[in-house]
């Protein structure tokens, strides 16, 4: 499920393949399962856009562009980052979470495609 996998996956998508298998596993006990594996430091949670949440693992941490039009996801390393975060703790003592989030935006195709 997760372990065995390099991708995002939603919470629903987790139990969707749990219930496969256990189909007494509610969609409560996969967030509570969620949200401790969080705690522990095995998995973080992103949001891109509008959607749910999604859950990768921690070991590989990394920040998001998503693609507004078509909803291309492009990970880049977390060091991409490290120049916004550092302004955003010198100029407003703020500490940012970088894969806790995405920057949305156009790719390449797209921005192509929109300037004709």
């Amino acid at each position: 499920m997760l372990f065995g996998s390099t991708g995002h996956r939603t919470a629903e998508e987790l139990a969707a393949e749990v219930q496969a298998e256990a189909p007494d596993i509610h969609l409560s006990t996969i967030y509570r399962n969620l949200e401790e594996l969080e705690r522990l430091g095995v998995v973080v949670h992103s949001h891109f856009g509008h959607g749910p949440a999604t859950y990768h693992l921690a070991k590989s941490v990394h920040g998001h562009f998503v693609c507004e039009e078509c909803g291309t996801l492009i990970e880049v390393p977390q060091s991409m980052f490290s120049g916004l975060a550092k302004e955003a703790a010198t100029q407003f003592g703020f500490t940012i979470d970088p894969h806790h989030f995405a920057m949305l935006g156009r790719c390449a195709d797209c921005d192509k495609d929109h300037k004709g």
